[in-house]
C-alpha cells in the first residue's frame, strides 16, 4: 500500500482532569459523574448532538431500568430519565422500565445536564490519534473544522462504543469474533395506525417485543421472493407522537469498526429500508397509510471491539448474577444475540439482575484509562446484555465516578479503593444490593 508521511505541530487547546471520548449514553453519564466528583471534564462527540445510539442510531426504547419489581439502573441515569420526562420527552413503560422517548428532547436534556456541571463540549470532533507515555495516555487528537487539535488529560474514558481510543492507544483487545452480531439501520415511519400495534409499548418482563404476526407475513413473502432481504424482529417503538414509530428490522453482517465495511453496509441497508417500508405499507393494515420520515443518521451497532481488561466478565457468571467484591453496576436486559445471516435470535431472560465488576473497565497496562459502555471487558454472552443503553449508562456512571476519585487522589485507576467507589456510587443512588 502506498503511504504518505506528515510532520505537523498540533495545538493543545485544553487540559482537563478527565477527557471523555464519545457522547452517547455511557459518555454523557460518565461526564456528569466525573464533574460532580469535582473533576474538570471535557467530552468529545463526533456529531453536533449527544445521545449516540439513542439519537444518532434512533435505537428505542432505552432498555432496561427495572427488574423483578425493583429499580436496577439508578442514580444519575434515572435522574436523566426524570429530567427527560419532565419536559414531556420520556415515558416509563411500567413495570419493566423501558423508556419510550423523544430523540430531540433527549439531545436537549443531555446538553443541559452537561453544561450545568461545567463540562467542556467539543462537538463535530472525530478522534484520530492519541499520545502515550509509559502506559499512560497524555493527549487525544481530534479533527474538526479548526484542523487537528489535541486535548491533554490526566485520565481518559473511552465511551465510543467501538473502543476507538483504546485501539489507538494500544490497549490490549479481545480477538474480534467472526460471528459479530449484525448491524441495523432503524427508520422512522409516519402515518401509522399506532392504536393497532400490539407491541408498541415494551413494558412486560420476559417478553420479546417482536411482532410475530408481521414476522409471519414477511417470512411468507420471503418464501415467494428471495430478493426480500433478511430481517430481524420486527420491533417497533413509540417516539411519543401519535402515528409515528421507529422500526427495527434491517440486519446485515459487517465489522462496523471497519470504515469500508461500514460504508458498504449502510448503502445496502438504506436500500433495504425503502424495500421494507414499501412492504409494510402494502401488506400490513396498520401501515397502509405510512410514509418514510427518516433513516437514522448512522447504523445501529450491536457489537464491534472490546478491551481485554483486568478481568473479562463471563456469560455464566453474568447469567447467574454472581456478585463481585468490586461490583459497580448492573445489567438486566436479556442476553440478546442476533444472527446475521438469518432471522434467528437468542433471547435469554435473566432470573435476576447481573453484576459488573470494576475490573472490567480498565486494563492493568494503562494507568489512567477507563472504558464505559459496550467496549468493556466482557465475553460475547455477557456483552449481548450489557450493550444496551441503560446498562451503558450504569457503567458510565461508575467510570466517571472512578476517574474523579483518581484525579482527586492522583492515583492510578487500578489503585482505587473499590469500597470507596461503591460508596460514592451508592450515594448517587446506584443499586448494588441483591
Amino acid at each position: 500500500m502506498q503511504t504518505i508521511s506528515q510532520n505537523r505541530q498540533i495545538p493543545v487547546v485544553g487540559q482537563y482532569d478527565v477527557v471523555i471520548c464519545g457522547g452517547g449514553p455511557a459518555g454523557i453519564i460518565a461526564a456528569i459523574a466525573a464533574a460532580r466528583g469535582g473533576a474538570s471534564v471535557a467530552i468529545i462527540e463526533r456529531y453536533g448532538f449527544f445521545g449516540g445510539m439513542a439519537t444518532a442510531g434512533l435505537v428505542a426504547p432505552i432498555s432496561v431500568f427495572n427488574y423483578n419489581g425493583r429499580r436496577i439502573i439508578d442514580g444519575i441515569p434515572w435522574e436523566f430519565i426524570e429530567r427527560l420526562a419532565g419536559i414531556g420527552g420520556a415515558i416509563e413503560e411500567k413495570p419493566l422500565g423501558n423508556i419510550s422517548f423523544s430523540p430531540e428532547k433527549y439531545k436537549l436534556i443531555a446538553q443541559r445536564m452537561l453544561l450545568e456541571v461545567g463540562v467542556k463540549i467539543y462537538f463535530h470532533s472525530y478522534i484520530s490519534d492519541c499520545k502515550t507515555d509509559g502506559g499512560r495516555i497524555t493527549h487525544v487528537v481530534v479533527e474538526n473544522k479548526d484542523g487537528a487539535e489535541a486535548l491533554a488529560g490526566r485520565y481518559f474514558i473511552d465511551a465510543t462504543g467501538d473502543a476507538d481510543l483504546a485501539v489507538r492507544a494500544g490497549v490490549p483487545m479481545q480477538p474480534v469474533s467472526e460471528y459479530l452480531q449484525p448491524a441495523s439501520l432503524i427508520f422512522m415511519l409516519g402515518g401509522v395506525d399506532t392504536d393497532a400495534l400490539p407491541m408498541l409499548h415494551h413494558c412486560r418482563q420476559g417478553v420479546n417485543y417482536h411482532d410475530l404476526k408481521i414476522r409471519e407475513v414477511f417470512e411468507k413473502l420471503r418464501e415467494k421472493d428471495s430478493s426480500i432481504p433478511v430481517f430481524g424482529g420486527p420491533w417497533y417503538c413509540s417516539v411519543l407522537e401519535k402515528g409515528v414509530v421507529l422500526v427495527n428490522m434491517t440486519r446485515m453482517y459487517a465489522d462496523m469498526a471497519s470504515n469500508r465495511e461500514q460504508t458498504e453496509t449502510e448503502c445496502i441497508m438504506r436500500e433495504h429500508v425503502h424495500k421494507f417500508a414499501a412492504l409494510l405499507k402494502e401488506h400490513i393494515p396498520a401501515f397502509s397509510a405510512s410514509y418514510l420520515i427518516a433513516t437514522a443518521p448512522q447504523t445501529g451497532i450491536r457489537e464491534t471491539r472490546r478491551i481485554k481488561g483486568a478481568v473479562t466478565l463471563e456469560g455464566n457468571d453474568y447469567i447467574n448474577a454472581v456478585d463481585f467484591p468490586d461490583s459497580i453496576s448492573r445489567g438486566c436486559h436479556p442476553v440478546d444475540i442476533h444472527a446475521s445471516a438469518s432471522t434467528a435470535q437468542r433471547c435469554e431472560f435473566l432470573k435476576d439482575a447481573a453484576f459488573v465488576p470494576y475490573r472490567c473497565l480498565y486494563s492493568p497496562e494503562f494507568k489512567n484509562f477507563l472504558v464505559a459502555g459496550r467496549a468493556l471487558s466482557a465475553d460475547p454472552v455477557a456483552s449481548a446484555s450489557l450493550r444496551v443503553q441503560a446498562a451503558c449508562m450504569g457503567t458510565g456512571q461508575a467510570a466517571g465516578a472512578a476517574a474523579a476519585i483518581c484525579a482527586r487522589k492522583d492515583i492510578d485507576v487500578d489503585k482505587i479503593d473499590t469500597d470507596e467507589l461503591r460508596s460514592v456510587l451508592i450515594s448517587y443512588g446506584t443499586n448494588l444490593t441483591r
